[in-house]
């Protein structure tokens, strides 16, 4: 089946157009409602939301199709992603939505689903969705003496600091550590600071004055250079970059330099390994992480199994698997002894966990391998399929050719936006970055 309203993470597009107009969501909450209203108990939904201003416009449509479908409402407002997953199981809810974008920007807007295990629905049960969001809901509403009930959850924040703070070592505490918190003006604007602070960290705060336009923008995990830029101001130990809905992370060692995904996810499996407590003897990640980390791990007697991009994927792969550590480049990481999903906080405190037990510098915690060099380019197309046409596909061919065993190419679709995204890696630095440029050059014409 063809999806049409889903993509790589749950439905996503500008507020207040298809998808994410008032009447579709209304009927995805009445599809969702209708699928996950199910045994003889009173069903409930849970809805946390990031800081959007489109968010109070999309929460109100989406409680309008659970209550008609018979299901109880519990309103978060905002809250990380992993919060909802979490609160999902603790309220023993039937389904779980995140109201985000993530990491685009605020005329962006997105619907993620979580099942009552907390875990993101499968493909399958994003299917079962859209079928039912054209169909008929007329036989499948509520009688008038069913039609749910919508609760504001007051204490959803302090419920899911008090879940983060629990997976940080008892026997440790961040006193003497100034830490700088970007919270992308964004769904962790209280809580992240917060649990650091009640940590024992000295909190520097950026990105957390949310006015429903300034979610992501020049902020967070993908605009990290205002992050490093506090750091060595304010001389900080270290930097932490959080995405809008908080389910991601980019760290900065002391000198206010980058650390990406693949670095904390190395780290932090060196650091369970020592401990004993790494499962599926290695770590999952996409196929965008750099052949340094797989090389490293190697080194180390350790396996990197890479699926295609999305952290749902990944976590599938885990899941199935037996292992507990996984995730993204960008700073998705996914710790399953704590969350079902990508949980940039929860990954934070391991890292920071690490550089209390060894009271050594950010930077040298932080950089456990040599990435390989890696260009990633995007390219923007108006309609079509670029990858599929002939010059596309020779220009390809000729790049895995002129690469051979010495890197990588990875070329695939954005599941969020209308771009082609270009990644090549290997040794020679020189080669990666010429053949990046020659396969945008010939998507954009093709395009």
């Amino acid at each position: 089946m063809t999806r049409k309203y889903f993509g790589t993470d749950g439905v996503r597009g500008t507020a207040n157009r298809w998808p994410m107009d008032v009447e579709t969501v209304l009927r995805t909450g009445l599809a969702a409602g209708s699928l996950y209203s199910r045994g003889g108990h009173r069903n409930r939904v849970v809805i946390g939301k990031d800081t959007r201003l489109s968010g109070y416009m999309l929460e109100q449509a989406l409680t309008a199709g659970f209550l008609a479908t018979g299901m109880d409402v519990f309103l978060f407002g905002p809250v990380p992603t992993p919060a909802v997953a979490m609160l999902t199981r603790s309220l023993r809810a039937d389904l779980g939505v995140m109201i985000s974008a993530s990491h685009n920007p605020y005329d962006d807007n997105g619907i993620k689903l979580f099942g009552p295990d907390g875990y993101k629905l499968s493909d399958a049960q994003e299917q079962d969705i859209e079928r039912l969001i054209e169909s008929d809901h007329g036989a499948k509403l509520a009688p008038s003496d069913k039609i749910g009930r919508a609760k504001r959850i007051e204490d959803a924040q302090a419920r899911y600091i008090e879940s983060v703070k629990r997976t940080f070592p008892k026997d440790l505490r961040l006193e003497g550590l100034r830490i700088v918190v970007d919270t992308a003006n964004g769904a962790a604007y209280k809580v992240a600071p917060a649990a650091l602070w009640e940590l024992g960290a000295e909190i520097i705060q950026i990105g957390n004055e949310p006015n429903g336009l300034n979610i992501n923008e020049k902020c967070g995990s993908t605009a990290p250079e205002r992050m490093c830029e506090r750091v060595r101001e304010m001389r900080a130990d270290i930097g932490i970059a959080l995405d809008g809905d908080a389910d991601r992370v980019i760290i900065a060692d002391e000198r206010g330099e980058v650390i990406d995904g693949d670095q904390l996810m190395a780290l932090i499996a060196s650091s369970w390994q020592s401990r004993g407590i790494l499962q599926g003897g290695g770590l999952v990640a996409t196929v965008m992480s750099n052949l340094g980390l797989e090389r490293f791990l190697g080194e180390r007697g350790m396996d990197l199994a890479r699926t295609k991009v999305g952290d749902r994927y990944v976590v599938e792969h885990m899941r199935s698997n037996g292992f507990n550590v996984g995730g993204e480049q960008s700073g998705h990481i996914v710790l399953s002894d704590f969350s079902t999903t990508g949980d940039g906080l929860i990954a934070a405190l391991q890292v920071l966990a690490e550089v209390v037990r060894t009271g050594r510098p950010v930077s040298e915690v932080c950089r456990m391998f040599e990435p390989v060099p890696q260009v990633l380019k995007n390219v923007r197309y108006g309609s079509g399929k670029p990858l599929e046409l002939k010059p596309v596909k020779a220009a390809i061919a000729a790049a895995e050719t002129r690469l051979g065993n010495s890197g990588r190419l990875v070329i695939r679709p954005s599941g969020t936006e209308p771009l082609i995204r270009v990644m090549a890696e290997g040794d020679d630095a020189g080669l990666v970055s010429s053949i990046v440029d020659e396969l945008c050059s010939v998507i954009a014409k093709a395009a």
